[in-house]
């Protein structure tokens, strides 16, 4: 496997080690399981995927496109939020 230099800002990258350091890994080892568990535009981890499959087999819980934008968008702000938190 080939490395590749990314550049980020530097508060980016503060953030992904601190991010790393909590989970007990390095930067390196943290971004390559992120970047294998990420998804493409436009389509969800396939981890997502089955997790909505057996959500509505065990439930009927089938939210549709708007709900699961509006449920994304709740997340990035609960995220954000926590984030901001923690920095101040």
């Amino acid at each position: 496997m080939l490395d590749a230099d990314i550049r980020v800002p530097a508060e980016a990258k503060a953030a992904l080690t601190a991010l790393a350091a909590a989970e007990g890994l390095s930067l390196r080892a943290c971004l390559i399981r992120l970047a294998g568990t990420a998804g493409t535009a436009g389509m969800p981890p396939a981890s997502a995927e089955r997790a909505c499959v057996a959500l509505h087999a065990w439930n009927g819980y089938a939210p549709t496109t708007a709900e699961q934008r509006a449920l994304d968008r709740e997340l990035d702000r609960r995220l954000a939020a926590q984030g901001s938190a923690r920095a101040g």
